[in-house]
């Protein structure tokens, strides 16, 4: 067999002609459909689908692994929505259980990396009917008059769905509105899963598939990038899942504005699906694997690792991931409440450059939207450590 032939691989082998068939447009960088990933989901194996994904994630980036210098706010955990995988909010009703930061108090969380050489804010929270469209307007600003280089990435679609509903906005209106005052990016959160007969079981009072993937759409235009998200691992299934990719794969070929897609795995602690059994390490993997074979027009597909855990992060770098998030410091807590490995998500630049370069992979810096800020594949860990400006 000639051995610039995909098959040659041995993770490839298979007695299977529709498998093969898949390999082979993935070797002829073909789309896939439907149907294939979801017999990709059903039989193929985790070594088959890694190595799949593996040659589109080498063909697109080689070695080079991502990752960015980055902080979390999240205003509130307080919210008027009650979905049943949430382990993070607390209904309004009980909003003495959670937490509501002022303006002030967020804007000290910004004045602490003052001189630190991080690139981003990262915005999300509970919905707080107190804290509105104007709320937030004015917090955006503030930020960008203290610090106008720091990209602000901010409120998932079910935040700003309610924001603008409140302030009486077209979603248009309203987007336009915050990318004056200040917001670049959009981050993935809250598409949970697009299939309305399973976002009805999970997720029933909060904005649909069909309107999360409006608003992202609506920032396209603007010339705003975005996330992308799935929630995957509770009740839904295979296809399920493939619809849900299915609709950001339409999506982007329109718009061309999501950055990356990042599956978020369902964790089980401390909320009303308990009874749900978390899925395991290869189904994981498989998520990832088949995400990088299925979306051809994302550009990058990353491994949130405070949910997924440092190793599981690291070890996804195999399975299509060419990102693996940011430095973070310990401000976030949403997935720490729902029992993640990460109970205290912070990791140095040191740290993060050795977890890539342990897996033979090429540490990158970069922007939100990807821009190249630094390659430290040859800078001593030493030199790293001691600079403050490179740790």
């Amino acid at each position: 067999m000639d051995k610039t032939d995909i098959l040659y691989s041995p993770a490839l082998q298979t007695d299977s002609p529709e498998l093969a068939a898949i390999a082979r447009k993935v070797q002829a960088q073909e789309r896939i459909t439907d149907e294939d990933a979801l017999l990709l989901f059903e039989k193929a194996s985790l070594p088959f689908v890694g190595a799949l994904a593996n040659q589109i994630r080498e063909r697109k980036h080689g070695d080079t692994t991502y990752f960015n210098r980055n902080f979390h706010i999240e205003p509130t955990n307080v919210c008027v929505y009650s979905c049943h995988f949430c382990s993070y909010s607390r209904i309004y009703a009980h909003r003495d259980e959670g937490w509501e930061l002022s303006i002030e108090q967020m804007m000290e969380m910004v004045k602490k990396y003052d001189g630190k050489p991080v690139t981003e804010v990262h915005i999300v929270g509970g919905v707080h009917p107190k804290m509105n469209l104007e709320f937030f307007a004015e917090l955006l600003t503030r930020i960008k008059a203290h610090r106008p280089d720091l990209h602000i990435k901010g409120f998932t679609a079910v935040e700003l769905d309610y924001m603008f509903r409140k302030a009486k906005k077209t979603v248009e209106e309203g987007m336009q509105y915050l990318h004056e005052a200040g917001l670049d990016s959009l981050p993935g959160g809250g598409a949970e899963i697009f299939a309305p007969e399973i976002r009805e079981q999970i997720c029933a009072d909060k904005i649909d598939g069909e309107g999360w993937l409006n608003i992202h759409a609506a920032a396209h235009k603007l010339g705003m990038h975005s996330n992308a998200t799935m929630l995957y691992g509770h009740i839904e299934n295979y296809a399920h899942r493939v619809h849900h990719m299915r609709r950001l794969r339409e999506t982007q070929d329109i718009t061309g504005g999501f950055n990356t897609f990042i599956p978020l795995k369902f964790r089980n602690k401390e909320n009303d699906m308990s009874h749900v059994a978390e899925s395991s390490l290869i189904e994981d993997m498989k998520v990832y694997a088949i995400a990088r074979i299925y979306l051809d027009n994302f550009p990058h597909i990353k491994a949130y690792w405070p949910m997924l855990g440092r190793q599981n992060a690291q070890l996804s770098l195999s399975f299509g991931v060419n990102d693996i998030d940011g430095t973070i410091d310990d401000t976030t807590r949403i997935y720490s409440m729902a029992g993640s490995e990460e109970q205290t998500p912070a990791m140095s630049t040191a740290q993060l450059v050795t977890l890539i370069k342990q897996a033979r992979r090429k540490p990158v810096e970069r922007g939100t939207l990807y821009n190249v800020i630094r390659d430290y594949s040859d800078i001593p860990l030493e030199e790293i450590e001691s600079n403050p400006l490179l740790n």
